[in-house]
């Protein structure tokens, strides 16, 4: 299994020069209307070799060239996919045209691969093929030999290395042993998750935290200038603040779905249709927590552990039958947090019964002599890959 694992740059300023000439060389690819799209062996042709022949074209060659190949792959794969998308070869929702990269874009990215012939230094520094050893804050070893390593710059003006590590079964094993627990997560809006324990986790609302300050950067912002030097200063401040919001967010999310994936051996959790939440007046709530990137985290922690992830039904009525004796007794408004069961008489916590609920239509409840309570079959998770805290794409492995 392939994880990223990421860690925070401090290129100096000749070397943020020549990393912005690196991440312009990336934009670089080309379309011809009404034809085929080129394959990659032409593109490379004419938009690399013969190009930094061309005088308009030199600087081509200030950057290193494994650098101009990977834009260029990506380019081809992006195209691929948005052709099979029209197709219907690929499932899912139908995905857009490939654009162009812009330099007014936030977040900029090159990837050297092992062509490259970068290196760790022995004062570890990582040291890139024509712009030279950068300082790395290394929060922790790495655990093999990394195949390629993604430079990006976010938003926000912080600069990340991103390594892609391929993962040892046998450690990961070692790491996570097997247990016989299994829990059930409801997701909620009064807590971030509730578990069919019992256990309720608060959700840190990190966003409505910071909503004052991120509010006041904003209008700071809209009162600059279009264009100014001290505009781009007050889109730096809102950027960050933003980012340390997500930063926090994802740290929990890590931590929580760690805990819980070492804890128990199977666990359960409800489809949420996020996309739908989103556009209700609980559009804000929804977001803030970020259920759909904790779910991903479940998932791919999951895969490289040897766990099972079971997802139920967005439709299945898990608020509505009491978990004790499975009387069926309606929907019930969100402020009703108790209710009393109109067949047995027991009186529920809402969301303790609706994580309850989870677990048993997952099919990993069990009966007294141990047999299983509506058995479904286990469905183990995606593998994905994972990248790091303050990584805008991905998920830090665990």
């Amino acid at each position: 299994m392939q994880l990223r694992y990421g860690f925070r740059l401090y290129p100096e300023p000749g070397q943020r020069t020549a990393l912005a000439r690196a991440f312009g060389c990336a934009r670089e690819h080309a379309h011809a209307n009404h034809l085929p799209y080129p394959g990659m062996a032409w593109l490379s042709k004419e938009l690399i070799t013969e190009a930094k022949r061309r005088p308009e074209r030199a600087w081509l060659a200030e950057v290193s060239s494994v650098v101009l190949q990977q834009s260029l792959r990506d380019a081809e794969t992006a195209y691929k996919n948005f052709f099979a998308s029209l197709k219907g070869d690929r499932k899912g929702p139908k995905i857009e045209k490939p654009r162009m990269k812009s330099r007014k874009d936030h977040r900029q990215a090159i990837r050297f691969t092992a062509n490259a012939r970068w290196s760790i230094t022995t004062d570890g520094k990582l040291n890139l093929p024509k712009i030279g050893a950068v300082r790395v804050a290394w929060s922790r070893p790495l655990p093999a030999v990394p195949s390629s390593v993604t430079v990006i710059k976010d938003s926000a003006g912080r600069y990340f290395a991103s390594f892609v590590i391929d993962t040892c079964p046998a450690a990961d094993a070692a790491r996570m042993p097997e247990t016989d627990q299994t829990i059930g997560i409801d997701l909620g809006r009064a807590h971030f998750a509730v578990l069919s324990d019992g256990t309720k986790i608060a959700s840190p609302r990190f966003l409505r935290r910071a909503e004052k300050k991120l509010k006041k950067a904003q209008r700071d912002l809209d009162r600059k200038q279009k264009g100014s030097n001290n505009r781009e200063k007050a889109r730096l401040k809102v950027a960050r603040a933003h980012a340390a919001v997500a930063d926090a967010r994802k740290e929990f999310h890590h931590q929580l779905s760690t805990k819980l994936i070492r804890e128990n051996q199977a666990i359960a959790v409800e489809e949420l249709n996020v996309m739908a939440l989103g556009r209700t007046r609980l559009a804000k709530s929804v977001q803030d927590a970020g259920w759909s990137a904790f779910i991903g985290m479940l998932e791919y922690k999951a895969a490289r552990y040897g766990r099972t992830l079971v997802k139920i039904g967005r439709f299945e009525p898990t608020s509505q039958v009491c978990s004790v004796c499975g009387w069926k007794d309606g929907p019930k408004p969100l402020y009703v947090r108790e209710w009393t069961c109109s067949g047995c008489g027991t009186v529920h916590d809402r969301d303790v019964n609706a994580a309850t609920n989870v677990k048993t239509a997952a099919g990993l409840a069990v009966t007294a002599c141990g047999a299983p309570v509506r058995p479904q079959r286990l469905v183990v998770a995606q593998r994905d890959e994972a990248g790091s805290q303050g990584i805008p794409t991905g998920h830090r492995a665990a």
